[in-house]
């Protein structure tokens, strides 16, 4: 049989059978989302049909070269239909390029749009929708899951078309010729499709298998080749556990493999065998009937040769439904995500934060994270079911105001809603009653571009890209010149370390910049902040994990930071907040106290507290004189 029914064959054995219904609605999106593509679908369907006809027209062409010498006709006829089979084969050829090219630049087209719409909409998601979900499984859908619905189009669609034209035509030929050979042809049909069926079902789970230990060896890389991964690897001394267990999962998937190709090899050793007694019969057959005279030896030859134009679209056919809910379930994923609405929402006339110095103030805020079924989905995460517990409040009531270039210090015990209120003034998430300010204006009513020109932050873990240290500090400035980066290296002080680099600015910081030091991390993050020049400045503990020396270093960088501008700054260490010009101090979501540094020592309340914890050790009154 040929090589293309070979193909189609194939194709029907690796599709995935699911059985699910159709679904109208997933359909309906589908053709709006291919209506763009109209024209081109128009034109590669055509051209598909036209690949038909021609698939069809060779066989009978050769039938009648064959009558032409048995009739002993003049050599012109012979001639002249050899160079229709010619003329033929070329067009097939250069139908075939504009048929790939079609297909190509459809399917791309389609992987482009599908691909673009998921990611600007993955990037509307609020920070929720991203720690909980799996960054694998969201990136399966920018990649397997968006090809997948991609070959709806460039395979399944024309393969439908192109194999119904096929087919009708065929049997048309086939039945005009003769009628007995015809249904002999097609009562020998079940041994292809019923094989091809139970084959496809073995290969489905076999191929299934084989990618769920495929996605857990790339977890497991993507998780132990990472930094963090590899040095907790290391710390525990487990590289020979590790290398057995992953030692495992790939001998898993060797034997998969070798067992699929000795399935497919049985099975198109099989079909060869079918197709090649099918073939004797048609021509035992036919030459029998062709001796009696009641038929052509032309028609026998083209009957040898549609009939293997006629297998292969019929178990492509029988298989057409697999495929298009293969396609379906590809299409149905990216629509998932698509679907899934972000919980933060620009306002069409959203304005622009005032000019000049701005104030930052939270009006009886009350906010509870969102439960997972707000922000995720169980696909992502990976899970059987989403966690439903959230809501619960983490803000309860909560009002102050930062007056334009005052800073404000927010402190207390870990998981009292200090970083939340940080969330909350980038609009990272939106408070559930109250109001948060930022220049007297809603941050709900400000556009993103207005707030992130206006506010910056600093986190305890400065993530830095693995890019260079110029393409890190670009991202706050993009149009930024080297002097201005140079400056901001200067005033963070970080100038003279990026300079003794092997390469200077374009110096490759590594993945979460993990060739640089934590001290220095924060400084590079710092510099980001400064090249922006932002109004309103938040750091989230910035200094929770350096050692004296970078805390130092760093704090004479903040110092340049904070000047002139409007600052929330959430410490652990309460010796970095002693000049802050108030003091508020968060438990269970409330401000239980507030004042300067001197004022909440006298008060001797919950900072007193937690002063005197953190400098337990030293001599009460000695260390409360020398803080004050």
């Amino acid at each position: 049989m040929e090589t293309t029914a070979w193909t189609q064959l194939h194709s029907v054995m690796n599709a995935q059978q699911d059985q699910r219904p159709f679904a109208r609605a997933t359909l309906r999106r589908i053709a709006d989302f291919a209506r763009p593509h109209r024209r081109r679908i128009g034109q590669f369907l055509l051209v598909s049909v036209a690949m038909a006809l021609l698939a069809v027209a060779t066989p009978v062409l050769a039938g009648w070269v064959v009558d032409a010498i048995v009739d002993g006709k003049d050599s012109g006829v012979v001639v002249r239909l050899a160079l229709f089979i010619a003329v033929i084969a070329v067009a097939e050829a250069g139908l075939g390029l504009l048929n790939r090219w079609l297909s190509a630049g459809l399917g791309e087209d389609l992987i482009l749009s599908l691909r673009t719409a998921v990611f600007d909409h993955v990037q509307r998601m609020p920070v929720a929708f991203f720690t909980r979900t799996r960054t694998g499984a969201l990136v399966s859908r920018l990649n397997n899951d968006v090809i997948g619905a991609q070959r709806a189009f460039s395979n399944t669609l024309s393969g439908v078309v192109s194999n119904v034209v096929t087919l009708l035509l065929t049997l048309a030929v086939m039945l005009s010729l003769s009628w007995q050979i015809t249904l002999l042809a097609l009562v020998l049909l079940p041994v292809f499709i019923v094989p091809a069926r139970r084959m496809g079902t073995r290969m489905a789970k076999l191929q299934r298998e084989a990618a769920t230990h495929n996605a857990a060896m790339g977890t497991r890389m993507t998780e132990r080749f990472s930094a963090p991964g590899a040095t907790l690897i290391k710390l525990f001394g487990r590289p020979r556990e590790e290398s057995e267990e992953f030692a495992e999962r790939a001998r898993r998937v060797r034997d998969i493999g070798v067992r699929t190709a000795m399935a497919q090899a049985t099975f198109i050793t099989a079909l060869t065998l079918v197709s090649a007694l099918a073939l004797a019969l048609v021509y035992g057959l036919g030459g029998w009937f062709a001796i009696r005279g009641s038929l052509d030896a032309g028609a026998v030859v083209a009957l040898a040769l549609l009939l293997t134009r006629l297998y292969a679209p019929l178990t492509a056919l029988a298989g057409a439904r697999v495929e298009v809910m293969s396609a379906l379930v590809s299409f149905e994923r990216v629509f998932e995500v698509l679907d899934l609405k972000p919980l933060i929402e620009e306002k069409p006339d959203a304005g622009s934060v005032p000019e000049g110095p701005v104030a930052v103030e939270f009006e009886n805020v009350r906010f509870g994270y969102p439960a997972a079924d707000k922000v995720s989905l169980a696909s992502l995460e990976e899970v059987a079911s989403l966690d439903t517990r959230g809501g619960e409040e983490v803000l309860r009531g909560l009002s102050f105001r930062a007056e334009p270039g005052q800073t404000i210090a927010l402190v207390g015990s870990s998981g009292a809603g200090k970083s939340t209120i940080a969330q909350l003034v980038p609009r990272l998430y939106d408070a559930d009653e109250g109001v948060v300010r930022i220049g007297g204006v809603d941050v709900r009513d400000l556009s993103a571009v207005s707030l992130r020109q206006t506010l910056g932050m600093v986190t305890q873990d400065g993530h830095l890209f693995h890019d260079s240290v110029r393409a890190n500090l670009l991202l706050a400035r993009p149009g930024a010149s080297d002097e201005d980066l140079w400056d901001a290296l200067r005033r963070a002080r970080l100038e003279p370390l990026v300079r003794a680099l092997p390469d200077g600015l374009d110096t490759v910081v590594g993945e979460r910049g993990y060739r640089l030091s934590g001290g220095e991390r924060q400084r590079l993050t710092i510099a980001r902040l400064l090249l922006a020049r932002q109004r309103v400045v938040i750091l989230d503990e910035a200094t929770a994990h350096l050692d004296n020396t970078s805390e130092a270093a760093v704090q004479e960088a903040l110092a340049e930071a904070l000047e002139g501008r409007t600052a929330l700054v959430i410490a652990h260490r309460l010796s970095t907040i002693r000049s802050a010009d108030q003091i508020l101090v968060v438990e269970d979501g409330r401000i239980v106290e507030r004042g300067r540094h001197e004022e909440l020592l006298a008060a001797n309340g919950r900072y007193a507290e937690l002063h005197r914890t953190q400098f337990a050790g030293q001599n009460g009154q000695e260390q409360l004189a020398e803080a004050a």
